[in-house]
């Protein structure tokens, strides 16, 4: 009886296991997967994307009001510029300007919708002076065992892999160093890069310049005996709990 008890809660407890000792293994693909690779013709600039803000600002002639010391307002001591004026990037790329309307600028580096938007603004303004930021740049990463996903703002236009794990404290003691994956677009069909962190060539493509809402994801090292006696103890309390049963049972037989 004893034994039949055993057998049964041993098998329960391997079938289990078998998922279950690696519960927080996200972002899961085959042995197979091809992996998409950086082209080293990836502009290192960061470009712009649906969903996007970006900070607005359009001066006049070369931009000479921001050096024209002869606006400089004594009583609140401060240069009297243009106001600057915070926009969104529709899902279609697209963004609403004034007098220009919708104008498409996803998949633009911020240099490159700079000039075009002088351009379009020159009919109307005296040699237009552009500036452009984008004011909500970030990216999710997920480093090793850890139990919090961290939020890294995106300081500027070329921050990389590396410097965003730097950033959210870097790889942790159960992290994969080999094993770190950037999901990047639509998450239906969104890229999937692989980079390897243990060799120097792996750091060298680390190096891709990282677009707003990527995700890095530090596979973690399993937590086998951990995991393992978390997993067997409920079902070793039971069978206990069913063995001291059935000793008193016999006992009072």
């Amino acid at each position: 009886m004893k034994k039949g008890l055993f057998a049964v809660v041993i098998l329960l407890v391997t079938l289990s296991s078998c998922r279950s000792l690696r519960p927080n293994i996200m972002m899961k693909t085959p042995k197979d997967y091809k992996f998409d690779v950086p082209q080293d013709s990836i502009s290192p600039e960061y470009r712009i994307q649906p969903n996007d803000n970006f900070d607005f600002r359009i001066f006049t002639n070369d931009g000479f009001k921001l050096i024209d010391l002869t606006s400089l307002n004594i009583a609140s001591n401060s240069v009297n510029i243009n106001q600057s004026l915070d926009y969104v990037v529709e899902f279609d790329g697209k963004v609403k300007l004034p007098m220009l309307g919708r104008i498409q600028v996803a998949g633009l580096t911020l240099r490159q919708a700079e000039f075009m938007l002088e351009e379009k603004y020159a009919d109307y303004y005296v040699k237009p002076f552009i500036i452009l930021k984008i004011t909500n740049k970030k990216v999710f990463v997920f480093t090793g065992n850890s139990d919090k996903a961290n939020i890294v703002i995106l300081a500027n236009d070329e921050t990389n892999v590396l410097q965003a794990l730097a950033s959210a404290g870097g790889i942790t003691n159960d992290g994969k160093a080999y094993k770190i994956k950037l999901l990047r677009g639509e998450l239906k069909n969104p890229q999937v890069f692989l980079f390897d962190l243990s060799t120097i060539e792996g750091i060298k493509k680390a190096g891709m310049t990282l677009q707003s809402n990527d995700i890095i994801y530090v596979e973690p090292v399993p937590r086998i005996g951990k995991s393992l006696v978390a997993e067997i103890a409920p079902y070793v309390s039971l069978l206990s709990s069913i063995l001291i049963i059935i000793t008193f049972s016999r006992t009072f037989q």
